[in-house]
């Protein structure tokens, strides 16, 4: 049986960080939940990131780290505050948590980052020894990744996440409703890449990380991106509806603001660092997810 880990988890209440919890509890390892309040039961550690403080003592003894914390991108329009928010919101809390790494020394730090790190790339596959864009995401993930590396005695990893699919939130929770009534299509013009991911495989990937001996960024997206027009297409099928009603992007600017760049723009992330580490995905076709997702 493998040894039981103590794992600290920060945004240990998000998409990824409560599905995360659950697995690694299920698989008999005691999580420690990082919380931005006074801690309440035993399995907490209270922490302000905006201060830089944290419970060390909570902390020690913990085998990994997973750092999930961060403003939303899709959350709210791109004001200049809100963009702040974004950046500070990740820079603080990573330097926070990177720094109680270094004195607590887990055997590794987990760090979330983006396939933003990337910017456009139009019809070009990428893979982690490439270069980032020039875009506000791209700023804002190599400088989250740079913040990472202020635990530098501790295996460091920096998850460079793509679209995550799952029903219950994300894209996908939010596009469900929509398709449900037959009302959904291609966004913009159909043709930008999508790098997207399971919420399952994503969990398997990160704890398959955990369990390695791989540092630095690693894309977590499966192996076959798809355009827009074939996501929607697929979603649809999966669905049993029709995809007759695109959405124009003029139309996606006004009711998204910046954060229409990350639906309209083409990301075509490959992962090569985990597949040529033999990491198997559960689900690395698109038509195939969607229908287990929706069914």
């Amino acid at each position: 049986m493998a040894k039981q880990k103590k794992i600290a988890v920060t945004g240990a209440s998000g998409l990824i960080g409560s599905a995360l919890c659950a697995q690694l509890k299920s698989d008999g390892h005691q999580v420690i939940k990082v919380v931005r309040r006074a801690a309440r039961v035993a399995d907490e550690v209270s922490w302000n990131p905006l201060k830089g403080e944290i419970d060390l003592a909570g902390l020690e003894g913990a085998d990994a780290v997973f750092h999930l914390a961060g403003a939303g991108v899709g959350d709210k329009r791109w004001s200049a505050a809100y963009r702040s928010e974004i950046l500070n919101s990740r820079l603080l809390s990573t330097t926070t948590i990177a720094n109680a790494c270094e004195q607590i020394q887990p055997e590794v730090f987990i760090s979330a980052s983006a396939i933003g790190y990337y910017g456009e790339t139009g019809d070009r596959s990428v893979t982690e020894t490439d270069r980032g864009g020039e875009d506000f995401l791209s700023i804002v993930c190599r400088e989250w990744e740079l913040v990472a590396n202020q635990a530098p005695s501790v295996r460091t990893v920096k998850l460079r996440t793509g679209l995550v699919l799952d029903p219950t939130g994300g894209a996908l929770g939010r596009m469900l409703p929509i398709f449900k009534f037959g009302l959904g299509g291609k966004l913009g013009s159909g043709k930008q890449w999508w790098s997207w991911i399971t919420l399952h495989d994503q969990i398997r990937a990160m704890i398959f990380l955990m369990n390695s001996k791989i540092e630095g960024p690693v894309n977590i997206t499966s192996p076959n991106p798809v355009t827009n027009q074939q996501f929607t297409a697929a979603l649809a099928r999966a669905l049993k509806r029709p995809a007759f009603f695109p959405a124009p992007a003029f139309a996606l600017r006004a009711a998204l603001g910046g954060f229409s760049t990350e639906i309209l723009g083409s990301k075509k992330v490959m992962p090569k660092v985990l597949l040529d580490n033999d990491f198997e995905f559960d689900y690395p076709h698109l038509l195939a997810a969607l229908t287990e997702l929706v069914d």
